[in-house]
């Protein structure tokens, strides 16, 4: 009995403390082997685009993304803003390439807005791409996609970085986007596999985003971690285009950031079982991009596995000293990745000065995970309070 109840503790134990180390092991690999990112390219060409806009309830941004999205360095392309459950009234745009959709009722769902624009097409586009209703765009972010488009990948997910930095919220939910561009989405993607979708600044042929999520009727948050395993079934890549950017609002506010995280740890909880799916699949068909993948789904949002991992870490003190050395080692070997990939992005140094702000925000992530069972009630969609300007980087 007490041979089970110790495997069965290692077990827990391993589960666990391997997400503390599998983003530097990822990192070594990749330095190893070399990049698998890119396939030998074509000469790019300017492929026709639907730009996708969904707002619900809140129009407030929606200028200023018109506005960014107008200075594109590109021509092929139209701007469609689904304004669900919006009041329209003051909302008018100088620019023959902006259609704004009105919905007869409301949709309440990112991939309904979604598909409610792909019925109302102008033309037969070639590809879309989904922008929220606080991004601004770089101008280069469509020829950034093409570059992948055009070597062969049907998905692509590009960079979102942050809008702003005006408080400590901000700036540490910029410093966790950083950890998950870099590990979940350009390392991952150059070991071979595919980088996570980010539920904005992402783009599809149309053929497959309708091929993937047509015949589905999605609710609350999630759609992205549907749509992605979804294309890892078919076992299609996901490129990451790291100078596509978007720049993304941060959460600002506790309010804010509670609703917010209590949606995604939802959403984490709904959909992790992918991940077991992908490592059958790519078990069976010996398939590395869905191996990696699915072991990637398997992981809990950074502040989850953190407190396991410290409080496993507090009882080996007691019980077995050595493992908690061994746990140690993993913290130090997270610390390590963490900095990396801060060191490897252009990271504002408010970023840096806000790391000490970490307990807190973790804190306010517990606060959430007590609210996940009715975090689809308490928002739709996140509401920001940052005064909405072109930033300065968006030139």
């Amino acid at each position: 009995m007490d041979l089970i109840a110790n495997s069965a503790w290692a077990v827990i134990q391993v589960i666990i403390g391997y997400n503390l180390v599998l983003p530097l092991l990822l990192a070594v690999f990749v330095f190893i082997a070399g990049r698998k990112g890119s396939r030998t390219g074509i000469v790019p060409v300017e492929a026709d685009y639907a730009i996708i806009v969904t707002a619900y309830q809140y129009t407030d941004n929606l200028k200023a993304v018109v506005a960014s999205l107008s200075k594109l360095r590109y021509s092929n392309y139209l701007i469609y803003i689904v304004a669900d459950n919006c009041d329209t009234s003051g909302l008018s745009f100088d620019n023959d390439k902006v259609i704004l959709l009105r919905p007869e009722t409301v949709l309440a769902s990112n991939t309904r807005s979604h598909f409610y624009a792909i019925r109302n097409f102008k033309r037969d586009h070639e590809r879309l791409t989904i922008i929220d209703s606080d991004n601004l765009v770089h101008p280069d972010y469509l020829n950034q996609l093409n570059v992948f488009f055009d070597q062969g990948f049907e998905a692509v997910q590009g960079v979102r970085e942050a809008k702003n930095l005006d408080t400590t919220y901000a700036c540490l939910d910029a410093a966790r986007d950083i950890y998950y561009h870099y590990y979940d989405g350009k390392l991952l993607f150059e070991a071979g596999s595919s980088a996570t979708l980010a539920g904005s600044g992402m783009a599809f042929t149309v053929s497959l985003y309708r091929d993937c999520l047509e015949a589905k009727d999605i609710t609350g948050a999630g759609f992205d971690k549907i749509l992605q395993s979804e294309i890892i079934k078919r076992d299609k890549r996901i490129a990451f285009a790291p100078d596509a950017l978007v720049y993304d609002e941060k959460t600002s506010r506790s309010d804010q950031l509670v609703n917010q995280r209590a949606r995604w740890i939802n959403t984490w909880f709904r959909y992790f079982r992918f991940g077991f799916v992908l490592l059958g699949k790519g078990f069976i068909s010996l398939s590395w991009n869905q191996v990696l993948f699915g072991l990637t789904l398997l992981r809990p949002p950074l502040f989850i596995f953190l407190i396991l991992s410290f409080i496993l870490m507090v009882v080996n003190i007691f019980w077995a000293p050595i493992v908690a050395g061994l746990w140690l080692a993993g913290f130090f070997c997270f610390v390590t990745g963490f900095i990396i990939a801060l060191k490897s992005s252009d990271t504002d140094e408010r970023i840096y000065s806000s790391l000490g702000g970490i307990p807190k925000f973790m804190f306010f992530q517990l606060v959430s995970l007590t609210n996940i069972f009715r975090a689809n009630k308490r928002s739709v969609s996140t509401q920001h309070y940052h005064h909405n300007q072109e930033s300065n980087a968006v030139k």
